[in-house]
């Protein structure tokens, strides 16, 4: 059972798009379903002040503004979820730090490796701040099933990782120019958007990478805009070989572009004793086979594995993408009020952005990842 504040704390959003509505819900929803005193929902920011007036009524926020740092500088803020683009991510967390405010950020944590370096060491200036970057799949109970097992040796020495993310809202060729398509606005392509949601499981399964060797490929390199064709400058998809700490192999692709897949956030771990599959489409499912099985048994989540019982108490009604994102806020809520930060923080979130970036810079060529990592 989580410690949760005793005395109720103020919450600013910055962005009102998909992530922005996941984190009001989460915010609106968390002390109904775990306890603890109700947030106060302060203001919420948007660029638009008519989208952020529509929005801070919509989701039940006391004020709107469309300025960002008078947000962040507001006394009855005691936390700042920050749901916009990439570009804003390092300038708002670290100017909330400052400000004195605990930081939920959606991935990824920032542009560049340089710039997450950066985050990390300013989050280090404020300890007492809580830091949590979005990544709601590790709050999956079927996920946390799996960390489990491989804890308790279920499926014996891990051999092998073998991981996908797909999905296919960029695999029309129409579809227009977006700033998601650039080093300046997005960052990383699919690495970024995707790639890393994967890197977080993967590592948190199978502890960390040493060594990898990736390509990655930008499949339609230019789309139209209002002002002409426009280049694509990230990555549609991206493919690597990786090796552990552990010594064992792995696998890994991510691809926007992929036709037919919405959510193919997909992994199997074989073991010297066992195997165990996901696939966060089936994601209250896992597929589990143990030495000695003649196949593979269906595993259902229900009330019996942590926080499910929190939202359900009965098997087969199924746990949700917004659910994990309300697990999340309380996890966040429980570190500060003095239980361990499972995070990701900042400076776990800078490993997982270690990782993508040498994905990224490899184009065929093994990297070490030491600290920093160099290609070989």
């Amino acid at each position: 059972m989580s410690n949760l504040p005793k005395t109720s704390l103020g919450v600013a959003l910055i962005g009102t798009g998909f992530m922005g509505k996941c984190h009001a819900m989460a915010w609106n929803n968390v002390s109904t379903v775990f306890g603890g005193a109700r947030p106060r929902l302060v203001v919420l920011c948007d660029v638009n002040k008519a989208e952020a007036n529509n929005h801070a009524e919509q989701f039940g926020f006391e004020r709107a503004t469309t300025d960002w740092k008078g947000a962040l500088a507001d006394p009855d803020v005691d936390i700042v979820s920050i749901t916009t683009p990439n570009g804003f991510h390092r300038p708002m967390a670290e100017a909330a730090l400052k400000a004195g405010k605990h930081v939920w950020l959606e991935k990824p944590m920032a542009l560049t490796l340089e710039d997450a370096e950066a985050m990390m060491d300013t989050a280090a200036q404020y300890p007492e701040q809580i830091t949590m970057l979005g990544y709601n799949y590790l709050r999956s109970p079927s996920f946390k099933a799996a960390c489990s097992m491989i804890e308790k040796g279920e499926i014996g020495a891990l051999h092998t990782f073998r991981g996908v993310y797909d999905e296919d809202y960029s695999a029309d060729p129409d579809l227009p120019w977006s700033w998601r398509m650039t080093h300046e606005g997005g960052g990383l392509g699919a690495l970024g958007d995707l790639g890393c949601h994967l890197v977080s499981q993967m590592v948190a399964l199978m502890g960390p990478v040493a060594e990898l060797t990736a390509q990655s490929h930008i499949a339609i390199p230019q789309r139209s805009s209002p002002d002409g064709p426009r280049a694509v400058e990230n990555e549609d998809s991206a493919m690597a070989m990786l090796k552990f700490v552990s010594g064992a192999q792995g696998s890994f692709a991510t691809s926007r572009i992929a036709r037919g897949r919405k959510c193919r956030l997909q992994w199997e771990i074989h073991g010297s004793d066992g195997t165990i599959i996901f696939d966060q489409e089936n994601m209250n499912e896992l597929w589990v086979h143990k030495s000695g099985d003649a196949g593979f048994t269906r595993h259902l989540s229900g009330p019996e594995q942590p926080e499910f019982a929190n939202f359900c108490p009965a098997p087969g009604h199924n746990f949700g993408f917004n659910e994990q994102k309300i697990v999340e806020a309380r996890d966040l809520l429980a570190a500060i009020a003095g239980d361990h930060n499972v995070g990701p923080n900042f400076k776990q979130g800078l490993e997982i952005e270690r990782i993508i970036h040498a994905m990224s810079a490899s184009q065929g060529c093994p990297v070490i990842l030491d600290r920093p990592w160099q290609k070989i």
